[in-house]
């Protein structure tokens, strides 16, 4: 229900609008002054303001001024007895909503009610809109503050309010599907569509169904004609998720829809057309299951128009930190604890660097949501750490890559380099976190970086 918020000096006449406009069953709210309304606006949800412009004390335009610094969307449609042209441009000039003389018909006040109450209603429909873009496709929630991410962030932007195709690779857990949004939500498609579809998960012939729909009695089971995700995201977005899974009969149907936009249902005859943009990702490389005859050339110059190489979460270590503390900020509901978990000790840090992280980014959250659930005390120590995690840290140095006839000293000299080198990469170039990192003193840090003359290195 819409509430009505009625200001009038006159007490029986608030009473009377309130009866007229809850018949046509709006909710109201009733003021005798511009300060008792104001503390009525800031205590409960309002969709129209309806005021008196000539009042003691606040009148009906200082009053409006105040409700358009709290809200300069919500509709204030001003009532006078008084009503000349000079005060009608003064309110309209303010903000007002629309201006109506008294007296007047209920009729034409319930009309200008219901379409001031049904224009605002779009617009906090447009509010939750881009708040939920914001908050969950919007470049700051795809984390990363390292150079790699940094230039997928340029790309988004460049190539988001094109119509381009655009193929996305990388490995699972990286956060393909999360660009593609980004993508989308970034376009002039934004209020249209997206629609997703894993191309793995099907078989060849429920994928097809999937993909294009199907007429009544297309197969057995198809009691009724189904759209596709290709109607279904028409206007939009179609993102099509491992596609270097698609079997090479769906790849020929494929490599049609993107040249020509027109496709039939399954058991249909009749051309669809659709006005789609095309977002694919895959785990694989796509150029080389082309040369293994895997993958038709044709269509991947097609979906390859734009591309996209999201890095795994190993070459973008400096992300790591960052992204730990997002999601220990996103499932700190969830801990039944009442002590809050501030961080991790050194050493448990250390390890989170060290390791491979083969599942990436996903693996990444799905540790810490564990982990903000499991862990018993206010930091979380190496004891805290699942063990099929830390089992896999001795693999971190690969013995057998070194050369049998490698010397002792410069081997080790070697890795040293190496691990001050990885470790200034991830903390940015600050040594004091660097040398946390490593386990020693900023002192003992800065003597090693001399030795090995990477001054010039530390200071990039």
């Amino acid at each position: 229900m819409e509430n009505i918020l009625i200001v009038d000096d006159e007490k029986n006449y608030t009473l009377v609008l309130a009866a007229i406009l809850e018949e046509e069953g709006f909710g109201t709210l009733t003021a005798n002054s511009g300060q008792e309304a104001l503390k009525i606006f800031d205590t409960s949800d309002i969709d129209l303001v309806l005021t008196d412009m000539k009042m003691p004390g606040m009148d009906g335009i200082e009053l409006l001024e105040n409700i358009r610094e709290k809200d300069p969307d919500l509709p204030v449609i001003m009532m006078t007895a008084y009503g000349t042209v000079e005060k009608a441009v003064e309110a309209m000039q303010k903000g007002a909503y629309n201006y109506i003389l008294k007296p007047f018909e209920n009729e034409s006040l319930v009309v200008h009610a219901r379409k001031a109450v049904d224009m605002f209603a779009m617009v906090k429909e447009n509010r939750q809109l881009r708040n939920s873009i914001a908050s969950r496709y919007s470049f700051g929630n795809i984390i990363g503050k390292s150079r790699k991410m940094q230039q997928i962030f340029e790309i988004i932007k460049k190539i988001a309010p094109t119509g381009a195709t655009v193929l996305i690779e990388g490995e699972n857990g990286t956060g393909k599907e999360l660009v593609a949004k980004s993508i989308h939500y970034n376009s002039s498609r934004r209020d249209a569509p997206f629609i997703a579809v894993n191309c793995s998960a099907l078989s060849e012939s429920l994928l097809e169904s999937e993909l294009f729909g199907h007429e009544k009695g297309a197969f057995t089971g198809a009691a009724s004609m189904k759209k596709g995700r290709f109607e279904l995201a028409d206007g939009g977005t179609l993102f099509l998720d491992e596609i270097g899974e698609l079997s090479p009969n769906l790849q020929v149907k494929l490599l049609r829809v993107i040249q020509e936009r027109v496709f039939e249902r399954v058991g249909g005859t009749r051309p669809v057309s659709v006005d789609i943009r095309i977002l694919a990702a895959t785990n694989k490389i796509l150029k080389e299951e082309v040369e293994k005859n895997r993958f038709r050339e044709d269509l991947y110059y097609r979906l390859n128009v734009l591309h996209i190489v999201m890095p795994p979460l190993r070459e973008r270590a400096e992300d790591i930190r960052l992204l730990a503390g997002h999601f220990m900020e996103k499932y700190a509901g969830e801990r039944k604890s009442d002590i809050p978990v501030k961080g991790f000790e050194q050493e448990a840090e250390r390890l989170f660097y060290e390791y491979r992280w083969p599942g990436n980014v996903r693996e990444l959250e799905n540790i810490i949501e564990r982990l903000m659930i499991l862990c018993p005390g206010d930091t979380i120590r190496v004891s805290d750490l699942p063990k099929d995690f830390t089992a896999h840290l001795g693999n971190t140095l690969q013995i057998d890559s070194i050369p049998a006839d490698a010397g002792l000293s410069e081997t080790l000299l070697q890795v040293e380099k190496d691990m001050i080198r990885r470790a200034l990469k991830m903390s940015d170039n600050v040594q004091a976190r660097a040398a946390k990192i490593l386990g020693i003193g900023k002192s003992g840090l800065n003597q090693k970086i001399k030795k090995y003359k990477m001054d010039k290195e530390a200071g990039k």
